[in-house]
């Protein structure tokens, strides 16, 4: 197809990066997804392979040589290959940082040995950690938590990103946009590694006891994979776009005790809503944030973004395809 470029996303076969594929394809483009299977997983992608402008490698970003190869083949990059979910980084904390952190400098220094490709680098809102100025904003200082809880080791790594994403662009010229993921849901989201909303939807499924963390009245803003991956695709258009970050993820709030009740009500389950100490649940120095809600004014300026995807709907989609 000429004049078709040719796009690279890491963690391809992950929830986001697997939705990402079929909206690239979806826009006419040739895509090739590298992931190690480590949390993301084949049947994501199962429903991509038939289509001639998709492929897949099984590999890792922390393999330099594969990382040039598929980067020099590339014209954009999308690096979503990373550590997820709060139980999976709390529980392998030295594989968390080495991935995010290595993997991102091996994106970047190959996209620069290959012709400065751009790169549209997923970070996350955590990077925001202990701030307490409400709605986040991209330029907002950080505050991060003590170094002996291991939680904040994710938040760090990505911060990291973000600077060396940043120095490569101003430093060496390669073109990057950051974009600060929010809490992102949809259909082929996993519950093992902690992420509330699948993991609330199964219990619900099987009749189990939805356990709500803490007290619940911590809060979060949740956004369709559909609407992100869009949204994600639109701005790396732009060429006023590099250089900058951008908060990506809705901007209605719900505090997780509303959230359990609503899955409830919405798959009609008579499971029970009980809640779980945060030290039962993952470490006895868990530190939790209480309330997590972006300022999208920057992203909505740039491209026509508005994630008002009914939770209700959302939820229902979550729970075709969940794996329990």
């Amino acid at each position: 197809m000429t004049g078709t470029k040719n796009y690279l996303v890491t963690g391809g076969a992950g929830f986001i990066g697997s939705h990402l594929c079929q909206q690239l394809l979806e826009s006419g483009k040739q895509v090739v997804a590298l992931d190690n299977l480590s949390t993301g997983q084949e049947i994501n992608i199962q429903h991509l392979k038939a289509d001639p402008n998709f492929s897949c490698v099984v590999g890792s970003v922390l393999d330099e040589e594969l990382l040039g190869e598929l980067v020099g083949d590339a014209d954009v990059v999308y690096h979503l290959a990373a550590a997820v979910g709060v139980r999976f980084v709390v529980e392998n904390l030295v594989e968390t940082l080495e991935t995010n952190t290595k993997g991102t400098e091996n994106v970047l220094k190959a996209s620069e040995t290959h012709g400065k490709k751009k790169v549209i680098l997923a970070s996350t809102s955590e990077v925001y950690s202990k701030s307490k100025s409400f709605p986040h904003k991209e330029d907002d200082d950080l505050s991060i938590g003590p170094t002996n809880i291991g939680r904040w080791g994710y938040a760090s790594s990505k911060i990291l990103d973000e600077f060396l994403a940043l120095a490569y662009f101003k430093e060496r010229g390669v073109p990057v946009v950051v974009v600060r993921l929010f809490n992102t849901v949809g259909p082929r989201q996993s519950a093992r590694y902690g992420m509330v909303l699948p993991r609330f939807v199964s219990q619900a499924t099987l009749g189990e006891a939805i356990t709500v963390f803490g007290d619940g009245t911590q809060s979060r803003c949740f956004t369709y994979v559909g609407d992100v991956v869009k949204a994600m695709v639109d701005i790396a258009q732009l060429p006023q776009a590099v250089g900058e970050v951008f908060n990506l993820g809705s901007d209605l709030e719900i505090d997780i005790n509303s959230l359990a009740a609503l899955v409830k009500e919405t798959l009609n389950s008579k499971s029970s809503i009980e809640h779980v100490s945060y030290s039962s649940a993952f470490e006895s120095d868990f530190d939790d944030i209480h309330r997590r809600v972006p300022d999208i004014s920057k992203i909505k300026a740039q491209i026509d973004f508005d994630p008002s995807t009914d939770l209700k709907w959302i939820i229902r989609e979550v729970a075709k395809g969940a794996q329990l």
